[in-house]
């Protein structure tokens, strides 16, 4: 059984023990950070962390720049374990994409519970079939896509790509990322059209063209809100 990783970053070097510990007993897997650079590295190399455990106050960076390198790069629920309890302080990191706000001190049951109920509402976003955004319906099961109820006609590499972007709303998809999650096949099409930027014109075109956000010299951004079911 594959154990649930969760990147937990945290200064204080007792807290961060045990913490570690706490979660280590609950049998997650548990990879701990002392500052954002750290974090930064462990981000870079592990790409299958589940779920990250984030202080507000770093020695070298604060917890929104942090949140923000772990929102470009994962959709992974991001839970804030900090002494900072002013509301300016929460509604900027839940509009940031934090997905929870615990205060220190914490009682130990209470953090377990948060990280269960983030990890199942996780759980049950990656089950989902059927992607909706504003009359936008894509259902990755049939790979049929509808608009207000309406087909839609895509390529192949269009459909891979809208799909890649509905499953990580508000997440900025790096060029290479967009190329890497594509097959051979889909590759070789890019390659007859000359580059990305075609395909990501002709999905704009089959779409509301608002949906996909270009970020200047980066890549693109989904920026509608997706509902995920399990059925259609």
């Amino acid at each position: 059984m594959t154990m649930v990783k969760i990147l937990f970053v945290e200064d204080d070097f007792y807290l961060r023990r045990d913490v570690r510990t706490l979660l280590q007993r609950e049998n997650y897997q548990v990879i701990a950070a002392a500052d954002g650079r750290e974090a930064e590295q462990v981000l870079l190399k592990e790409k299958d962390i589940a779920l990250f455990l984030l202080d507000l106050w770093l020695p070298d960076m604060d917890g929104f720049e942090l949140l923000e390198k772990v929102r470009s790069e994962s959709h992974a629920p991001v839970l804030f374990l900090t002494a900072c309890d002013d509301e300016p302080s929460v509604i900027r990191a839940l509009d940031l994409g934090a997905d929870d706000y615990i205060t220190k001190p914490f009682r130990q049951a209470e953090l377990l519970s948060r990280i269960r109920a983030n990890l199942r509402r996780m759980n049950t976003l990656s089950d989902a079939e059927v992607l909706e955004s504003d009359g936008l319906v894509l259902n990755l099961s049939s790979h049929e896509v509808r608009l207000h109820d309406v087909p839609l006609s895509l390529r192949p590499t269009e459909y891979r790509l809208l799909a890649l972007f509905m499953q990580n709303p508000g997440i900025l998809l790096k060029r290479d990322r967009l190329l890497s999650a594509l097959d051979r096949e889909a590759m070789d099409e890019l390659l007859e059209d000359n580059t990305l930027t075609v395909q990501i014109s002709r999905l704009r075109k089959a779409i509301p063209k608002e949906l996909i956000e270009t970020v200047r010299g980066f890549g693109y951004r989904f920026t509608g809100t997706v509902n995920k079911n399990r059925k259609g």
